[in-house]
C-alpha cells in the first residue's frame, strides 16, 4: 500500500492530473480512514475589535483530540492563536468560522503516520440554524460507542453517524436530529449539546457518551452566575418530550431554542425559558459587551 507515489498520475472527474498538483494528498489516511482531528472556532466583530472566542481552549482541545487517537501534535498553541488572527486579517474577515484540521501525510497503511499537517481555513459566518426555533426528531442512528473510538475527541471519522442522522432528519422535514447512546439515553444532536428545562431546573446529559463542548461549559458557568440550578444526569427520550423547554448549544449553534421533538411542542415559549435568558447573556459575552440586562 506504500507504493503510491505523489508523482503518480491520478484521475479526477474525467481528467488526469499529477497527484502533486491537486494539493492535499489523496492517499492520506484522513481521507480514506477518517484518521484526523479538527476544531471549530468563532470570531466576532465586537465593540473592542475582532475577537476569537476561546481560541486557546479550542486549540487545546484539538491537541487533546490528536493525543486521544495517537496523532502527533507539535504546534505551539499560542502561536496558532496569533496565526489565526493573521488569517482573519489576510481574508478581511470579521464574523467568521475557523476550521483547523490536522491531517496525515500520504500513506495508505493502517499504522500511525510519521508526518502530519495542520491547515486552518476561515470564512464569513453568521448563524448556523438561522433565527427560528428548531424542529427536532429522535434519530434512528445512535451516538458511537465510546469503546469504538474516543467520543470526547473531535475526529474526522467520528462524524459519519452525525451526517447520516442529520440527513435523515432533513428528509423527514426536521431541522436537527437528536442521537441516543447505546443505552438509549439522550446524547447530543448531530453537532451540539442539549439542555432541557423542567420544573424550574435545567438538565443536560452527563459526560461519557458526549462531546463535552466548550459552549456547554460556558452554559454551565452562566447558569451558575444566574443562580439557575443545573443537573448533569442521564436523560431518556421521554424526559426530552415531557420537558417544559429545551435548547442546543455549540460553537456554531451558539444557543439555539428548540420548538419540538418528534412534533411534540414544548409548553413553555422559548422566549420565556431559561434558554432565552442564557442566550442573551451568551451573546453579550461573545460580543465583548461590558454591560447587559438580565431578565429571569
Amino acid at each position: 500500500m506504500d507504493s503510491f507515489k505523489e508523482q503518480s498520475i491520478i484521475y479526477k472527474d474525467g481528467n488526469f492530473f499529477p497527484a502533486q498538483s491537486l494539493g492535499m494528498s489523496f492517499s492520506s489516511q484522513t481521507i480514506h480512514y477518517g484518521f484526523g482531528a479538527f476544531e471549530g472556532i468563532r470570531s466576532y466583530h465586537t465593540a473592542n475589535g475582532i475577537k476569537l472566542f476561546k481560541a486557546k481552549e479550542h486549540f487545546e482541545r484539538l491537541k487533546s483530540s490528536c493525543e486521544q487517537i495517537f496523532l502527533p501534535f507539535n504546534w505551539d498553541i499560542d502561536q496558532l492563536v496569533k496565526d489565526t488572527y493573521k488569517l482573519l486579517e489576510a481574508n478581511s474577515l470579521k464574523n467568521a468560522y475557523i476550521r483547523p484540521l490536522v491531517y496525515t501525510e500520504g500513506s495508505l497503511t493502517m499504522g500511525n503516520p510519521a508526518t502530519v499537517h495542520l491547515v486552518i481555513t476561515a470564512w464569513t459566518f453568521d448563524t448556523y440554524y438561522g433565527e427560528g426555533l428548531l424542529k427536532t426528531c429522535i434519530s434512528s442512528y445512535e451516538k458511537a460507542n465510546p469503546l469504538s473510538a474516543p467520543v470526547a475527541a473531535k475526529i474526522t471519522g467520528g462524524y459519519l453517524n452525525s451526517m447520516l442522522a442529520l440527513s435523515e432528519a432533513k428528509r423527514k422535514g426536521f431541522d436537527e436530529a437528536i442521537l441516543l447512546d447505546m443505552y438509549g439515553y439522550v446524547a447530543e444532536t448531530s453537532s451540539a449539546n442539549i439542555f432541557i428545562e423542567k420544573n424550574g431546573k435545567l438538565y443536560t446529559p452527563t459526560k461519557g457518551n458526549i462531546i463535552p463542548g466548550i459552549t456547554r461549559s460556558m452554559v454551565l458557568q452562566i447558569a451558575k452566575q444566574l443562580e439557575i440550578e443545573v443537573e448533569e444526569k442521564t436523560l431518556t427520550a421521554n424526559d426530552l418530550k415531557t420537558a417544559d423547554a429545551a435548547f442546543l448549544c455549540g460553537t456554531s449553534a451558539e444557543i439555539s431554542g428548540i420548538q419540538s421533538v418528534d412534533d411534540v411542542v414544548f409548553p413553555i415559549s422559548f422566549s420565556e425559558s431559561f434558554g432565552s435568558t442564557i442566550q442573551r447573556v451568551y451573546k453579550n459575552i461573545v460580543l465583548d459587551k461590558l454591560s447587559f440586562e438580565v431578565i429571569i
